[in-house]
């Protein structure tokens, strides 16, 4: 492993954990106190997981598994994990991803498709966004006949402050390609409900 990039994660590290400290103290807490005595170096490691997207390329993951093939009709991967952080508050959204594509000579191996979700989730984010930056890393990699992203997501800057509503979901899409007529699209639609 690279010697720097070492260093850096952890002198990255100690700086946020320092600003954790900062900001326990800033909210009235004392960030020496048996029960919060390890919270700051925790919550930096957290950050620095929940935001290892911005050190990862989503397109080299996808190249890494591409296959010549004949297969032409569509395929879904549904279901998907998402976990990321909502850029305006800092607070978590989570939901599926369903992700659908039409090969046009070349397939991906499954598991690269919700490694891509990771990176971009894995970064600061709103849900519109990273229904595009999903869409648009695989149309652009794997150059498809069509791609479709649908994202459903519960967020606690909904649920835990402002307006409350622990019920709410919020749904984006996103199609490319073949996927912008209106039968392969509903049949995608159809398939994933």
């Amino acid at each position: 492993m690279d010697e720097n990039f070492n260093i850096d994660t952890v002198s990255i590290t100690d700086e946020i954990k320092t600003n954790y400290e900062d900001i326990l103290q800033l909210l009235g807490e004392d960030h020496k106190r048996e029960g919060l005595l390890k919270t700051p170096e925790r919550a930096a490691k957290a950050m620095k997981f929940l935001t290892k997207g911005y050190e990862m390329d989503p397109k080299q993951i996808l190249q890494s598994a591409m296959f010549e093939e004949s297969y032409s009709e569509m395929v879904i991967v549904k279901d998907i994990e998402l976990y990321s952080l909502c850029e305006h508050h800092l607070l978590p959204f989570f939901g599926k991803v369903h992700i659908a594509y039409i090969p046009n000579g070349h397939i991906v191996g499954l598991s690269k498709l919700p490694r891509v979700v990771d990176v971009f989730a894995r970064r600061l984010q709103v849900q519109e966004r990273l229904t595009e930056q999903i869409l648009d890393c695989i149309n652009d990699t794997l150059n498809p006949l069509g791609v479709a992203v649908v994202i459903e997501a519960s967020h606690m800057c909904m649920m835990m402050r402002g307006v409350q509503k622990q019920n709410s979901t919020t749904t984006t899409s996103g199609f490319r390609g073949a996927f912008k007529e209106t039968d392969t699209r509903n049949e995608f639609l159809n398939l994933i409900l």
